[in-house]
């Protein structure tokens, strides 16, 4: 059974949440930044390995609509009110592109509170410059393999669905149903927050890829599980660094995926999230 839920934040913004399952849950934040929960197949995926929780982000999606403010530390505020609200002593946190991002920050600023981490689809802890034009490269190519598609892309206006379903197409390795995919990511549909994308992004430009935010992570003990689509658009050699910094790490790497790996190897995703929090991270050096 499904239980919608409303969070209030300590600075009075109501969130929505769901939550499926007994027991202790899963967390699940989701990407973006402005966008929404896009976990409903996730949550089907894993009804038998864990409970989860499903929340959209401040501004975003079914939460309520504001005008901010739009700073990492807000959002991991607001993860960590969701935490309370369901009781959660410690957590189990997945977090899928930017929520990757998201759910690491957390696991810095409160690593006694995270228990498990699962980083899927991330860009990892270096600088824009590592990923970003590639993967704007591989954007326009992806979109070029059908050019009446690219076409349109360029025409219809950026807060479309429109815009966004021809977009998100691009990040399935399955060329053939790669916009039946990408339909499903934007149903049901909300207007994408872009003033919370633009802020964070500009954001995670001043402040990752520094010394600092690598220290920290060769000190964060937490036992973490990296999962790849082996056909991101997004390099996955971005995310070597996390990978090296973090000292109890795992690392999957699915073939046959996409940005969202659950979509296209299913059977290989569950594995990976069940083997996570049910086996203890390990030493990069295992």
């Amino acid at each position: 059974m499904d239980d919608t839920e409303t969070i209030t934040t300590d600075d009075g913004v109501r969130l929505w949440a769901l939550r499926s399952g007994p027991g202790d849950p899963l967390v699940l934040c989701h990407g973006g930044p402005g966008l929404w929960d896009m976990f409903a197949d996730v949550a089907r995926l894993l009804t038998d390995v864990t409970a989860v929780v499903r929340w959209d982000q401040r501004g975003c999606g079914r939460s309520e609509r504001i005008d901010g403010p739009w700073t990492t530390e807000r959002f991991v505020a607001d993860l960590d009110a969701v935490r309370r609200h369901f009781g959660l002593e410690r957590m189990a946190l997945l977090g899928h592109s930017w929520g990757a991002q998201l759910a690491l920050s957390y696991a810095l600023a409160h690593p006694e509170r995270v228990r498990t981490l699962v980083y899927v689809a991330g860009t990892g802890i270096g600088p824009a410059a590592d990923w970003k034009d590639a993967y704007e490269h591989n954007l326009l190519t992806r979109l070029g393999e059908r050019p009446e598609r690219l076409a349109r892309w360029r025409e219809v206006p950026d807060e479309s669905r429109e815009h966004a379903v021809l977009q998100w197409s691009t990040d399935f390795a399955d060329r053939e149903r790669a916009l039946e995919h990408a339909e499903r990511m934007a149903d049901p549909w909300f207007p994408i927050n872009f003033a919370c994308n633009r802020a964070l992004g500009d954001e995670t430009k001043r402040s990752w890829g520094t010394p600092a935010l690598y220290t920290a992570c060769t000190a964060l003990d937490v036992p973490t599980l990296i999962v790849d689509g082996a056909h991101d658009i997004r390099p996955r050699t971005a995310v070597d660094s996390l990978e090296r910094a973090l000292p109890r790490v795992r690392r999957v790497a699915l073939p046959d995926a996409g940005h969202l790996p659950w979509a296209e190897d299913p059977d290989g995703f569950r594995t990976a999230v069940a083997d996570a929090l049910t086996v203890p991270g390990r030493s990069a050096d295992d």
